[in-house]
């Protein structure tokens, strides 16, 4: 078996991974090590949760060395805030013994507060592209010593809609640079990008989107309605010792709130939400205390998914189906972190099957179903989405009927028509002259 020994690392990383309690590569970590560190181009397709972010860190540390320059050398882009922020904690913990600079920026917070850092100087710079490029462009940002790339999760970076900033981006760096490029799933959007920033990059597929990952358990219920998830989940909550640390993904942000709400009486002091509404400090605060282990639950949207990186998860709820397939890849990805074992419970309503069914087809598995415990009250309350569409009414005999009342012959007193008055009445009995000028056309009608 492999182990870290193998990978001929420096002492100071092999202290750093010691005491994070890592012994065994994962097979990406395996596979990316030589090549990252040889200079290549990369690009890795591997699903969520094979340590896509080691994989990429250990090589780029392993050969840097010391420098005052205040421009950054590596530059990382990731898609979300929360991603940029683990990204820079997993840098710190790797390079403890290390004289590495690590700077995080990110949209929502104050860009002079950032300037007045980027200022100070840096060696690694982990970035959202809208914030990078405002800060490059602002000047106060110098991109030219950068001679490491790296892109990750490139697929939600392009379906976010940051193309623009990222071919914005390229232009500013070196043309001689490594370009590194992890994703989930290989779309035409990123062919279209490997074709034109990339050179002759070395392809490595490890457990790609849509690979079961065995070391995840996965289960089914089939359940009626909202109301009656709701009541599902607050059932299998109660059971703290199963269930410790789990991460409930609700679709949308209307309903991740009302289920909170739901749940707040019950779970409230053990509870977090994250979506894109609520604030950056609120976000980033219920994610560590969802780390740290203060709240065992964690309610968040699919927006979210790609940000989460925390270990330890015991149980991916899918309080709702994904309409997407890969969307679920990476939902149940969040537990089994590192090949270790996880759980994931899927609620699926009769109109949700058919996302079910393209989620098995994708993974080429069927997830089994659990019947709903009897404890569990079967709701018949419905929200607006599940309530049925009122149609109108199409049959024939009532649009009859309706015609029929609607056009009856009318009485003779209302045949009557407005005929103007009497001065209206007098002038019809004149013929209009042929010509303006021609007085003798009503001669002949006049009084003698």
């Amino acid at each position: 078996m492999t182990s870290f020994q193998n990978l001929n690392l420096s002492n100071q990383l092999y202290s750093a991974i010691d005491e994070l309690g890592f012994h065994t590569p994962t097979p990406i970590q395996k596979e990316t090590f030589s090549i990252i560190l040889s200079g290549k181009d990369l690009v890795g397709i591997a699903q969520t949760g094979t340590g896509k972010t080691l994989a990429y860190l250990l090589p780029l540390l392993q050969p840097l060395k010391y420098s005052e320059n205040i421009n950054p050398r590596i530059l990382i882009l990731v898609p979300t805030r929360e991603l940029v922020v683990q990204v820079v904690e997993e840098v710190k913990k790797l390079s403890k013994y290390q004289n590495v600079r690590v700077l995080g920026v990110y949209g929502g917070t104050n860009i002079n507060t950032q300037k007045q850092k980027v200022a100070q100087g840096t060696d690694i710079l982990v970035a959202t592209p809208g914030r990078l490029y405002d800060l490059a462009i602002s000047g106060v940002l110098q991109l030219k010593a950068v001679k490491k790339l790296v892109i990750d999760e490139v697929d939600v970076m392009l379906d976010l809609g940051f193309r623009y900033q990222l071919t914005n981006i390229f232009e500013l760096l070196p043309s001689r640079r490594q370009n590194i490029m992890f994703s989930a799933t290989m779309t035409d959007e990123v062919d279209a990008l490997i074709d034109d920033f990339f050179i002759s990059p070395v392809k490595i597929s490890i457990a790609v989107s849509g690979t079961r990952l065995d070391n995840i358990d996965q289960y089914s219920y089939n359940v009626p309605n909202f109301y009656t998830k709701v009541n599902l989940l607050k059932h299998l909550l109660r059971d703290k010792s199963e269930y410790k640390k789990v991460l409930v993904f609700v679709s949308n942000k209307k309903n991740a709130d009302k289920l909170y709400e739901l749940l707040e009486d019950d779970y409230g002091s053990q509870m977090g939400i994250i979506h894109s509404n609520k604030s950056q400090n609120y976000r980033l605060r219920s994610v560590q205390q969802f780390e740290n282990g203060d709240n065992r639950i964690l309610i968040a949207t699919d927006v979210m998914a790609r940000g989460i990186d925390i270990d330890s998860i015991s149980h991916v709820i899918n309080f709702d189906t994904p309409g997407f397939p890969e969307n679920y890849m990476h939902r149940i990805g969040r537990t089994g972190r590192a090949e270790q074992a996880g759980s994931s419970i899927l609620f699926c309503t009769e109109k949700e099957t058919s996302d079910k069914k393209s989620i098995e087809t994708l993974m080429q598995y069927s997830i089994p179903n659990i019947e709903l415990p009897e404890v569990v009250e079967i709701s018949k309350e419905l929200i607006s989405e599940e309530r049925p569409r009122i149609i109108e009414s199409t049959n024939r005999n009532l649009k009859k009927i309706t015609e029929e009342k609607a056009f009856h012959e009318k009485k003779d007193k209302n045949k009557k028509t407005n005929q103007g008055g009497s001065y209206l009445r007098k002038m019809k009995t004149y013929k209009k002259p042929k010509t303006r000028g021609d007085k003798n056309a009503n001669k002949g009608k006049k009084k003698r």
